[in-house]
């Protein structure tokens, strides 16, 4: 597969670079041409985290419409249970002068995929090497990198916090959260990134290591702040969603929580509020602190979950006494938690714990669809990882909530004719 992409990246190179891909900050853009809804939403995800617009079609005659307003860089094609749909679309693609990309994909057997395939090959259209359902997140990714659609891939370097702080290269991504029962957005967490003029985006392990208590505080406080900012972004799309930040204990102590939240939080009367993410190992040294924070915290509309739980080998019986409204599973246990003998017990009873403190149960880093489909058969409530959607820039996200809603919408408007 890799091979076939390199040849077809190779001879596009020249057009694309004449196009001004990747240097004029124009966003590409993915159709998703797919009747399941599910792999649609899936694809979305993944591709709005990669940096790529998307347009979910569900069928021939939309994607038709669709394609008539403009091409896309990528069409995503599934060849369903009649391959001829899938032939027509790509008939019609070389008929009207398509110059993108083509990822056809399927549960059908290699020599259905192949034939499709074969008709596009013959229009002189690029397609791809055909993609078998199910697939990972990583194959995804790993073509969106080849075509060099969406973000670069990141490089090896390392800064010092202090450096990133005083030159404003810090911004905040958002992961979805995912209602593991219902399939649809429960949340978002935040994480640090730093946009370095040299080196790109750079993850926490760049800019984190060595950073000093002061930086860390300062850190903390700008991801409050920005998280709350964001809320009030989202709201005003109607999309009222709870986000989670990352936060020292040390951090909340100093930090003037309150008058941080007033300051910022989104001015909707039912806001959904702020989760505040604290690992186990920081609060059982001190859980009558942590009671009172949590309490303090309350009254704001801020509740506190408990990051990475499994760690800390904390006493159940004096966890108890906390209050808080996410358990979060240790990212160790959820993987292959569907087909580990060790993980999958752990992490039904991290479930079952969650509930009796009455508190959601979060499953963290969940790549695979097996691990995702035993945690909901589980019981767990909420699911975030790179199988449901990587972290992205907050206009990215906005982009992703903006496409949420236009579907909303126009789904109750078919619903009430």
């Amino acid at each position: 597969m890799t091979n076939g992409l390199d040849r077809i990246v190779a001879a596009d190179r020249t057009g694309r670079m004449a196009k001004g891909y990747g240097s004029s900050g124009r966003v590409p853009t993915c159709f998703v041409v797919d009747a399941d809804g599910s792999i649609r939403h899936f694809l979305s995800l993944i591709l709005h985290g990669a940096g790529v617009d998307t347009v979910e079609l569900a069928d021939g005659k939309s994607f038709a419409q669709a394609i008539a307003k403009g091409d896309p860089d990528l069409v995503f094609l599934n060849v369903g249970v009649e391959s001829s749909e899938a032939i027509d679309a790509v008939l019609m693609l070389a008929q009207g002068g398509y110059s993108g990309f083509v990822q056809l994909m399927s549960s059908r057997g290699s020599a259905v995929l192949g034939h499709v395939k074969s008709v596009g090959d013959q229009q002189k259209l690029k397609m791809l090497p055909p993609l078998k359902k199910p697939f990972a997140t990583a194959a995804v990714s790993r073509i969106m990198q080849q075509l060099k659609l969406g973000h670069p891939a990141t490089v090896a370097a390392r800064i010092g916090l202090d450096d990133a702080l005083e030159n404003d290269w810090i911004e905040f991504w958002y992961q979805p959260k995912i209602d593991l029962k219902k399939k649809r957005l429960a949340g978002a967490e935040a994480f640090a990134r730093a946009r370095h003029p040299q080196f790109g985006i750079l993850s926490p392990g760049a800019f984190m290591p060595g950073a000093s208590e002061t930086d860390l505080v300062a850190l903390a406080e700008l991801a409050l702040t920005s998280s709350l900012k964001a809320a009030t972004s989202f709201s005003k799309l109607g999309i009222n969603l709870r986000l989670a930040v990352n936060v020292p204990v040390n951090a909340l102590v100093k930090l003037p929580i309150s008058e941080l939240v007033h300051a910022h939080r989104p001015p909707i009367e039912n806001w959904a509020g702020l989760i505040i993410d604290v690992t186990e190992e920081q609060i059982v040294t001190d859980l009558k602190l942590a009671a009172n924070m949590a309490r303090r915290l309350a009254q704001l509309n801020v509740k506190l979950a408990i990051d990475d739980f499994g760690r800390g080998y904390s006493s159940l019986a004096r966890l108890k006494e906390l209050p808080f409204c996410e358990l979060k599973l240790d990212r160790t246990f959820v993987s292959d938690c569907g087909t580990d003998k060790v993980n999958g017990p752990l992490c039904k009873t991290v479930i079952e714990l969650a509930h009796n403190f009455g508190s959601l149960a979060v499953a963290i880093g969940i790549e695979k669809a097996a691990d995702a489909l035993a945690l909901t058969s589980m019981g767990c409530d909420v699911g975030q990882g790179f199988l449901l959607g990587q972290p992205m820039p907050e206009e990215r996200f906005l982009s992703l909530l903006r496409q949420r809603a236009a579907g909303q919408t126009r789904a109750a408007v078919a619903a009430a004719r």
